[in-house]
């Protein structure tokens, strides 16, 4: 059947939106029609082929839908389902099977290779080429996309679909670091590096964890505003203030847990320099392949600090998504103050808005 879908079609290409042929769904994929999805920095790496995945490609990996149709094999949802897409995992590894899906052991095959895993592409241009599909086992940019089943998370059908597509990523990865790995026992210190999605929607969560103290750290004075409404308790701009003095001064010696969403080796050993005795911080910003930070262990030895690197929020998207959902709903976790809606016409417009600044989080909407 033909779809609708925005491809990108060369290395840092804008991209466009093009008629492209969509195959049946496989015996463990489910057929979503896309009602939005997220735009996300991984989004726009891969557009500029930081990650290779085979051009021209169907990117989109927060995509939120209904149930066209199920594969033969498929038993989780059924046509007519809300649902919410995140990443796709094996389900059969070690990782797998011990409740850390995001690091199954194929997990670069299944949502970067642009294929399915016997080497096919759900779409092809209207010439019969194949058009890279399964990005993030979804492929959200197109109005219907087969999807992996084990990217699939059943919603309520009351689930404001419009909205709810960023927490399959960048939403549950900054939310996700903080509940389910550093998680801050109430009345702990807190800084985020980096006030975008990602590190807002950490900053939500340590609110929720009722951390005491909560920094973020950002070079936009308007995105630290937007913290400091959101719960911040203080506020640092890293482009005229001394940051890991600015922390210690606020901690009274160290901060007790840190994140940091910017990928950047400078920032990231400002996260580590700021840390406190026993502190453990994390690190959930992509940086491009063969980037490297400096540690100084002759001074971090004694103080027991941690460092963990997080992918996807260590979660498994159908237990956590539910759980941030029930969040919203109860008013304790509104990252709905994120969002922007832009209709799929102006897809590229999104991501320009997204790299700016412009939008903390973009969504387009079919």
């Amino acid at each position: 059947m033909k779809t609708t879908a925005a491809i990108v079609p060369t290395q840092g290409a804008p991209l466009e939106l093009r008629e492209l042929q969509l195959d049946d769904p496989r015996p463990d994929e489910v057929q979503v029609r896309m009602v939005a999805s997220g735009v996300c920095h991984t989004d726009a790496i891969v557009r500029d082929q930081w990650y290779p995945t085979p051009l021209p490609a169907v990117l989109g990996h927060e995509g939120a839908g209904v149930v066209e149709r199920v594969g033969s094999g498929v038993t989780s949802v059924v046509p007519g389902d809300h649902v919410l897409l995140s990443f796709a995992s094996c389900g059969s590894c070690s990782s797998c099977l011990s409740g850390s899906p995001s690091y199954c052991t194929d997990f670069y095959g299944r949502n970067f290779s642009g294929a399915r895993t016997d080497g096919s592409t759900a779409f092809t241009d209207t010439d019969g080429s194949p058009v890279s599909s399964h990005f993030f086992g979804q492929s959200s940019f197109a109005r219907l996309s087969n999807v992996n089943e084990s990217s699939v998370v059943k919603v309520p059908s009351t689930a404001p679909l419009e909205l709810l597509g960023p927490l399959g990523c960048g939403i549950m990865t900054g939310s996700g670091a903080v509940l389910n790995v550093l998680d801050p026992e109430a009345g702990s210190s807190f800084v985020v590096f980096g006030s975008g999605a990602v590190g807002l929607a950490g900053l939500l969560a340590a609110v929720v964890a009722n951390a005491a103290i909560i920094i973020a750290v950002d070079v936009v004075d308007s995105r630290l505003e937007l913290a400091a409404s959101l719960g911040a308790t203080h506020t640092i701009n890293g482009r005229n203030e001394d940051v890991v003095a600015g922390i210690k001064e606020i901690t009274a010696g160290g901060a007790n847990y840190a994140l940091d969403t910017t990928g950047n080796p400078v920032v990231f050993r400002q996260m580590v320099d700021s840390l406190g005795l026993r502190g453990h911080g994390a690190l959930v910003g992509a940086a491009a392949p063969g980037t490297e930070a400096a540690i100084d262990i002759g001074s971090i030895l004694l103080t027991g600090l941690k460092l963990s690197m997080v992918i996807e929020g260590d979660a498994v998207p159908q237990i956590f998504i539910p759980k941030l959902i029930a969040l919203y709903e109860a008013g304790r976790f509104p990252f709905d103050r994120l969002v922007k809606k832009y209709p799929i016409s102006e897809i590229n417009t999104a991501f320009a808005d997204s790299e700016s600044g412009a939008t903390i989080k973009p969504v387009v909407v079919f």
